[in-house]
């Protein structure tokens, strides 16, 4: 089951005061929405600091495989999960990002 995507900026808001956890490629943004709804949603933001736009949709799309693989069966069931690009993750290895996202998933779920 893939995780739906976040789309009103309300949630986006939402999540950044949630737990967050800091990785060298992105930011972790976890919030338990507390509704009785337990699919898991993801969003992904890059800001235009990491770069062009060709940049931040690819950026994107790593992210949304990444949240494929991994939410499912590792998120927090009935979470809001946001990842948000840094300047480390552009040319970083897809392996190397997928590990980074289960550890830290494993912090947030702490």
């Amino acid at each position: 089951m893939t995780p739906e995507t976040i789309r009103l900026r309300r949630d986006y808001l939402a999540a950044n005061k949630a737990r967050r956890v800091v990785m060298p490629g992105f930011i972790l943004l976890v919030r338990p929405r507390n509704d009785g709804d337990a699919r898991i949603r993801a969003g992904y933001t890059v800001t235009k600091k990491i770069g062009g736009a060709v940049v931040r949709n690819r950026m994107k799309r790593r992210f949304r495989a990444l949240a494929q693989a991994l939410l499912p069966t590792q998120g927090l069931d009935g979470a809001d999960h946001v990842l948000i690009g840094r300047e480390a993750g552009i040319e970083r290895d897809h392996a190397l990002l997928s590990a980074e996202l289960e550890r830290a998933l494993a912090k947030a779920l702490r």
